[in-house]
């Protein structure tokens, strides 16, 4: 009799926590996914985005996120591919390159180039002038792009000082393999040659080439600075990293908490932005200080710009984006 008391008052048991379980479950769960720590700016990044979004919502639907770290569900391609489908992943950031086996125009992000400073590029971002591509992306992948995080710098990598462009005549530059990054750089007068990213540290320590270039985190992981301490502080290039969302996933949520994902993504793109572009350059510093590297003002750098504008005039235009490129351009 006491153990048919004590397994009737365990079953009670069990069954008032599923029932609170049941109680407290969210009327709607989203799924975000990174493929690093909780340190990462793109962690970061979702991180505020999932803050936000309960602050921003004016409803009574309760909202549940769950973050998938260290590519425990897959890397950036797999998240995109699962937004595109409305499966497994709701929120991610993802490099433009994921996007382009659905939209093309998802290259025209990042070029060469195309950027002049953080400021230009959070100035166009916050026009409204890179809408296009968005909608272009949405169209092809179903796949919303609610904010923008990156703000890493590229600059050159180089096994001597190069301060302006006479210096970087036929510099032996590797690049990487999309046609316009050679495009752009041999527009520059350099003269580039696409190699493996494993064989850059062998390739500028052997003679094979001259230079390469990266962002400070890229600098940093592979050790760069022992065969190029010489960052020359060109600015060429810099990252630009969605903050995507399944637009089959917003399509269900109602009205309000549609505008609260939309604003928070938004927001937390800055914040992104933010913390992206200072942490690049703190760790580009501590590298000098501590005597990896040196930076090298490079006093020509609007003139880089110029020389390479023609090559990524041209990318856009044949992408059918000729108004979009002059639209970014204009951008004060």
């Amino acid at each position: 009799m006491i153990k048919s008391i004590s397994r009737m008052v365990g079953l009670g048991v069990l069954a008032g926590f599923l029932s609170v379980a049941t109680a407290q479950a969210a009327d709607y769960k989203l799924v975000g996914a990174s493929q690093f720590d909780e340190k990462h700016p793109f962690t970061r990044l979702m991180r505020k985005f999932e803050e936000l979004v309960p602050l921003y919502y004016v409803g009574t639907d309760t909202i549940e996120f769950e973050m998938h770290l260290n590519s425990e569900l897959g890397l950036e391609k797999d998240y995109f591919n699962y937004m595109a489908q409305g499966i497994s992943v709701d929120y991610a950031v993802a490099s433009p390159a994921h996007m382009s086996t659905y939209s093309k125009w998802a290259t025209l992000y990042d070029p060469p180039g195309l950027w002049r400073s953080a400021m230009h590029m959070s100035k166009a971002i916050d026009s409204g002038v890179l809408k296009p591509i968005e909608d272009d992306i949405l169209k092809r992948a179903d796949v919303l792009i609610l904010g923008y995080g990156g703000g890493a710098t590229r600059h050159l990598i180089v096994n001597k000082p190069v301060k302006n462009m006479a210096d970087i005549k036929d510099l032996s530059i590797r690049v990487q393999g999309a046609p316009i990054w050679t495009k752009a750089f041999q527009a520059a007068g350099m003269a580039p040659t696409v190699i493996a990213y494993a064989e850059v540290y062998n390739g500028i320590q052997t003679g094979r080439i001259d230079a390469a270039e990266n962002e400070a985190n890229g600098i940093f992981q592979m050790k760069f600075y022992e065969v190029g301490p010489n960052i020359a502080l060109t600015g060429h290039a810099m990252t630009i990293r969605p903050l995507c969302f399944s637009n089959k996933t917003f399509q269900k949520l109602p009205a309000k908490l549609q505008e609260a994902v939309l604003q928070a993504g938004k927001d937390a793109g800055t914040f992104g932005r933010i913390v992206e572009t200072t942490s690049d350059a703190a760790l580009l510093k501590k590298m000098e200080d501590d005597g990896w590297l040196k930076r090298i003002t490079f006093e020509e750098r609007g003139k880089l710009s110029e020389a390479m504008a023609p090559a990524v005039e041209e990318f856009f235009a044949d992408a059918g984006a000729a108004d979009l490129f002059k639209a970014i351009s204009t951008v004060e």
